[in-house]
């Protein structure tokens, strides 16, 4: 009996859940969705009212929307898929697989098919891919009245209207961006151009980046940016898909930061076997580097047998470089994202941390060696006759270690953004890698010249 009982609350009639959903709003409709399969997702949307369906797919939120849209009947994916705006239509079809994808494709009718044709054009993570085709505009010779009038017609039919694109009646070319503050406030009979500020209208091309296309938003504080393409508007890109291209860069940002391939799918939705591919990867290229640590060891062999000392201290110098190279590491990636140092810069980054580093190594060999005073001095561990020139090995190692871990940190994203990658694969764990390695040749080259003759 209670076997029977478990199933019927796994198994939900889609009928009575669709109608349990119906009050709700969008956005949570799309989060509980989520967390449902992909069948009962499928037929929950089946069965809410057309334009329901339609805005919970438009929700960005919703990770399944693909899956949903594969699997549900041609007529009524069709339905869907033609009240959706038009760039999110375009992230659909991008990862529906053929030959699905091309059956739909051609059930939408003439201009939806072009506006996701062309959208599908642009390479990802530009302008082009995720601006929405549906925006207003009207030619300069219209007055406010007539703007407003023109909005009130096809307000249903637009994604958004944060502005209105004036254009030239002839070319079709962007001539100024009036808010619709301004033209709610202006005069009914004024010239539309009137109300517009004289200055020349922000804009970005279909192939600028969506970071900068991010940042050009947040510099003008714009609620949408017009994307012109040989003088004429073909989209707007919006601030809410700003800020899910924000979002999504930054989780890929960080899984980088991790040491690993940022994921295409929610963590929860990705298979074992892509998992494994994303993860192993670097998994094994820090693997082959870290064996250059034991080949730096190797090479020091016979120093270490001899001042068996010095091993106590190799983790303290290893992760003491390894953090101050992470540091200086996201510090460079954040400021180039933002565009707060640029490549020609990275002389000036260098002298920056140059004494940076120094200034931190010092710090820490102080405390290095103050901490190997107190434990001689107070019994807690006998390094031996010659243990002030332990302290002053492992302070002066430390100094050489972190200053080097510094202008590493610093260098690796500029070359990598010169060479064409992005800086954020500058992981923390690579850059602590290349650093052990380094550390360690360093420590031990002091160790030499401060040691021979005595325990060396």
């Amino acid at each position: 009996m209670q076997d029977n009982t478990n199933t019927t609350e796994v198994v939900r009639d889609p009928s009575a859940f669709a109608a349990e959903l119906a009050d709700e709003h969008v956005a949570d409709i799309a989060e509980i969705l989520n967390e449902q399969p992909t069948e009962v997702a499928s037929e929950v949307l089946a069965r809410l009212p057309l334009d329901q369906a339609v805005e919970v797919l438009d929700q960005p939120a919703l990770e399944s929307s693909a899956e949903v849209i594969a699997t549900l009947p041609e007529d009524r994916a069709t339905d869907l898929l033609s009240g959706m705006s038009a760039d999110r239509v375009a992230e659909v079809f991008r990862e529906i697989e053929e030959p699905r994808r091309s059956a739909l494709l051609d059930r939408l009718d003439d201009d939806m098919r072009l506006a996701v044709l062309r959208l599908l054009s642009y390479p990802p993570n530009t302008a082009g891919s995720m601006m929405t085709t549906e925006f207003a505009s009207v030619p300069t010779t219209w007055s406010v009245a007539q703007t407003l009038d023109h909005i009130r017609r096809v307000e249903r039919t637009r994604e958004t209207v944060y502005a209105i694109y004036v254009l030239d009646p002839r070319t079709r070319k962007l001539v100024q961006t009036v808010s619709l503050r301004r033209l709610i406030s202006g005069e009914p009979q004024a010239p539309i151009l009137s109300v517009a500020r004289p200055r020349r209208p922000v804009t970005v091309t279909p192939l600028t980046d969506r970071e900068e296309v991010a940042r050009i938003i947040s510099k003008y504080d714009l609620l949408a940016v017009p994307v012109v393409d040989r003088g004429q508007v073909i989209g707007i890109v919006t601030v809410d898909d700003v800020i899910d291209a924000i979002v999504q860069e930054s989780t890929e940002d960080v899984q980088k930061f991790g040491g690993m391939e940022a994921l295409t799918e929610p963590y929860m939705q990705i298979g074992f076997g892509e998992m494994i591919r994303k993860r192993a990867g670097w998994l094994c290229i820090l693997f082959l580097s870290e064996m250059l640590t034991a080949s730096a060891m190797q090479f020091f062999e016979g120093e270490l047998e001899k001042a068996l000392v010095l091993t106590l201290f190799i983790p303290l110098i290893m992760s003491s470089g390894g953090n101050s190279g992470s540091q200086a590491t996201s510090l460079l990636i954040r400021a180039l994202a933002l565009r707060e140092v640029r490549l020609r810069d990275w002389w000036r980054v260098a002298l920056r941390e140059l004494p940076m580093g120094v200034t931190l190594g010092a710090i820490l060999g102080l405390i290095g060696m103050v901490r190997i005073t107190l434990w001689q001095q107070l019994g807690f561990y006998d390094y031996g006759e010659h243990w002030v020139l332990i302290a002053l090995t492992v302070g002066a190692a430390l100094v050489g270690i972190v200053t080097f871990g510094s202008l590493a940190g610093s260098m690796l994203p500029f070359v990598l953004q010169r060479s064409g990658f992005d800086p954020a694969s500058a992981s923390a764990p690579f850059v602590a890698t290349l650093v052990d390695v380094t550390g360690l040749v360093i420590y031990f080259t002091v160790a030499l010249a401060i040691l021979r003759g005595t325990l060396l």
